[in-house]
């Protein structure tokens, strides 16, 4: 609950930044020895993760603009927040499936080999929301409820009055990923199709994010008005569009699997 560590002149280093560029950092490693162990060169993972970041930030703060319109892009508060995941998710996604032409590479391969490393960076970032006080859960009298810094209210707005304890919900991703990143790692070795591995990713956050956003209490806006005529977050509406298309890969490649056996 440290937002902010220290300042070199006026400018602020923030504990939020530092997870980040942590989760980005060994996301990128563990991409890269699970690329090779389908025999992909380490080399190229490498420069596709780093365009792979480029596009997972713009795709967030792109995002973060449609379901936010008020919000000023101009802003050092814009440029420092972390976006929208999913707009980071779908951006980063894209950057993939449009640079794997240059580089000659199996897109599927690729795929399995930086979805857990996402659940990975996820679980760094996460620490670094929890640090910052943003992406709040709802007040509650659990156990586990966690009060945060006046610091933490002046940077993101997190509740703090009367003493209010919330949901860690930022806690709960964080620990979660890293429990997926680890199942992900397992069945990569295990995997009967490439591909599989992305799948699984994308079926298991879509389930986890829909059910968490129940006690998720921070606002996000609301895209094209969906929330408002749905009652369900943007987040959640993302999540079941995520679960329906890997959903469908998953028949897809498990039909194109069948058929190269017969």
């Amino acid at each position: 609950m440290y937002p902010e560590l220290f300042r070199i002149g006026d400018f602020p280093v923030t504990s939020y930044g530092i997870w980040l560029a942590a989760g980005m950092l060994f996301a990128l490693l563990a991409a890269a020895r699970l690329a090779a162990r389908d025999g992909l060169p380490k080399e190229r993972i490498y420069d596709l993760g780093l365009w792979t970041l480029v596009g997972g930030l713009l795709g967030s703060k792109i995002l973060m603009y449609f379901v936010e319109p008020d919000v000023n892009v101009f802003s050092f508060d814009f440029l420092r927040s972390g976006g929208i995941y999913y707009g980071g998710l779908i951006g980063g996604f894209l950057t993939v499936a449009f640079l794997i032409r240059f580089y000659k590479l199996s897109f599927w391969k690729v795929a399995d080999a930086f979805a857990p490393a996402v659940a990975l960076g996820q679980a760094f970032g996460r620490q670094g929301c929890f640090a910052a006080g943003c992406c709040w859960g709802k007040p509650t009298d659990w156990f586990w409820g966690v009060h945060f810094t006046e610091k933490g209210h002046e940077y993101t707005g997190v509740p703090i009055a009367n003493g209010v304890h919330l949901h860690p919900t930022q806690l709960i991703e964080s620990f979660t990923m890293l429990a997926v990143f680890g199942l992900l790692v397992w069945l990569h070795r295990r995997k009967k199709f490439d591909g599989q591995i992305l799948i699984a990713y994308g079926i298991i956050y879509a389930i986890f994010r829909f059910l968490i956003e129940f006690i998720r209490d921070d606002p996000r806006g609301d895209l094209w008005g969906l929330t408002s005529a749905t009652g369900l977050s943007t987040s959640q509406l993302v999540s079941l569009t995520v679960a329906v298309i890997s959903i469908v890969f998953l028949v897809f490649r498990y039909r194109q699997q069948n058929d190269a056996k017969l």
